[in-house]
């Protein structure tokens, strides 16, 4: 082979000499720190960084940051942001190339501006909310009523949070005695899986939105990087357009998030929003104690002057009634010895109607029962003539009646020539009746024959 041919080792080389006296000097880049990969027993970090478009990665390259460099540039960012340097922000760095034949090219980090970083959280809050605005949802969510009493509370938060449990701490202990129903719906709050996480869960709780009057999205303390998933647009937009207020509890954050600007309302710890709920409910409670205090009291008022006219008007009534008892029996006395009197009189006057009615009746009686006598007589006798008229005439019509039965008695018939052919005991009518050859018998007037039939 007449082409020359190099070890790996020597091309390795070759790159990293070409590189270096290509980039003699620092330069500033922005990218995204995809993953820091900090190892705490060395101090150093190895950064892998990425730039995407469109949510696809377009480019990728991995990093150095030494210990020194680390703990600079986390002091910045812990001094401006209140947060550490973490993984999922965009940074703005000073860095040299480097390459080495077995670790390939990398870049070395010299410093990182925190300000870059707070600007694009910033840019993007900013391009958050105009979307929201240019489809008139910016102000939706904060639009809706907010319940009386929001007692029935969806809680999107991780449950192993400490704001989580600061929140239940508030409302479920809290010294009023307020009772609230909560149902957790966990989700990752920080990080890239943070927006899926969310967005899910406020679609779960779409689902069964009946069941609540509020959500709140409980997170405990953060700085703003922290806090830069809420400025994402998904998780603004579904806030914004939720049917019931949302309520956002996610952090420390002096400087509030989409997320927070759109939704009904905020607070800055989840104690904080625990406690606006029972304010809720005191400043509902509150009215209705000092309602039920009045009306307790005018209640009692009334009562006791009712009593009194009561008592009055009692007093007056037995009097009248008094008055009015004596006046009834004095005419009742009256009334009794009137009726005594009179029903005297008319027991003594139809006693000597009943004497008058008792002689006429008995005059009466005597006349009707010798009118009556004479009638008897006559019709006594009467009846004996009919009787004897229609007893003759019966007679007459048995002795003829008789006379004619006995003329249709069978054996006079016989008498007079006729007889009567049997057949097995049965008188024959029609002497097809009778087959050939049999026993008939022919009854006559003196006797009987037997014969048998041959035509």
């Amino acid at each position: 082979m007449d082409q020359p041919v190099f070890s790996l080792l020597q091309v390795m080389q070759s790159v990293r000499r070409t590189l270096s006296a290509r980039y003699t000097s620092s330069f500033w880049v922005r990218a995204e720190m995809n993953k820091l990969n900090h190892y705490s027993h060395s101090g150093h970090c190895y950064p892998e960084l990425v730039e995407k478009q469109d949510g696809k990665v377009i480019a990728q390259v991995n990093a150095t940051l030494w210990k020194e460099d680390y703990r600079r540039a986390d002091a910045l960012f812990r001094d401006t942001l209140n947060e550490p340097l973490r993984d999922g922000i965009k940074i703005l760095f000073r860095a040299k190339i480097g390459f080495e034949p077995v670790h390939g090219l990398s870049l070395n980090i010299l410093e990182i501006d925190p300000a870059f970083t707070l600007g694009d959280l910033e840019r993007e809050k900013k391009e958050t909310l105009e979307k929201l605005r240019l489809r008139g949802l910016e102000n939706s969510n904060k639009a809706l009523s907010m319940p009386v009493l929001p007692q029935r509370i969806a809680v999107i938060s991780v449950e192993t949070s400490k704001g989580y449990a600061d929140f239940l701490s508030v409302i479920d202990n809290n010294p009023f005695g307020y009772r609230f129903f909560h149902m957790l719906f966990p989700s990752i709050l920080q990080g890239e899986k943070a927006v899926d996480g969310i967005t899910r869960q406020l679609r779960n709780i779409r689902k069964v939105i009946a069941h609540f009057d509020v959500v709140a999205i409980i997170r405990g303390g953060g700085g703003d990087v922290g806090l830069s998933v809420y400025n994402d647009y998904r998780i603004a937009e579904a806030i914004a357009s939720f049917p019931i207020p949302v309520l956002s509890g996610i952090g420390h954050a002096t400087n509030l998030t989409a997320s927070e600007m759109v939704s009904h309302s905020f607070a800055i710890t989840p104690t904080k929003l625990a406690e606006t709920l029972l304010q809720r409910f005191h400043e509902t409670a509150v009215p209705l104690g000092r309602a039920s205090r009045t009306i307790g009291m005018q209640a009692s008022a009334m009562i006791e002057s009712r009593k009194q006219r009561l008592s009055g008007e009692a007093k007056l009534f037995r009097s009248a009634t008094s008055n009015r008892l004596a006046a009834s029996q004095n005419a009742i006395g009256n009334l009794q010895a009137a009726t005594v009197r009179s029903a005297t009189a008319l027991l003594e006057m139809d006693r000597n109607s009943l004497t008058d009615y008792q002689a006429a009746i008995t005059t009466g009686t005597f006349f009707v029962i010798a009118e009556n006598r004479n009638s008897v007589s006559h019709l006594k006798l009467s009846v004996q003539r009919d009787t004897s008229r229609l007893t003759l005439r019966a007679s007459e019509n048995l002795a003829f009646a008789a006379g004619q039965i006995g003329a249709m008695d069978p054996a006079n018939v016989l008498r007079r020539g006729y007889s009567i052919t049997r057949f097995q005991g049965i008188a024959v009518r029609d002497p097809n009746e009778i087959p050939e050859g049999a026993e008939i018998t022919t009854e006559l007037s003196a006797g009987s024959i037997t014969s048998r039939k041959t035509s």
